[in-house]
């Protein structure tokens, strides 16, 4: 299976976790699959009252730089490890 077949299979996954992973690690979630579908953040940084757009949005932007492969397998490794 190609790293974009798990890469989907993983997002597949993430939805039907048996627990839900705290704020932390789902804005870890969150950032590695933006950053694997998307590449690096664009846009701009959301104002200071949204406060989970912004933290959404520092998360994903703190992976520039970051290959959308090397990205994709971090998002998988992660599900694997919350599916324990």
């Amino acid at each position: 299976m190609s790293v974009q077949e798990q890469f989907n299979q993983a997002q597949l996954d993430s939805k039907n976790l048996s627990e839900r992973p705290d704020n932390m690690t789902l804005l870890k979630i969150y950032a590695l699959y933006k950053q694997g579908s998307s590449g690096d953040a664009t846009g701009e940084r959301p104002g200071m009252t949204d406060f989970v757009a912004r933290a959404k949005f520092d998360a994903w932007a703190g992976l520039a730089g970051t290959s959308q492969e090397e990205a994709q397998q971090q998002y998988i490794d992660l599900i694997e490890e919350l599916k324990g």
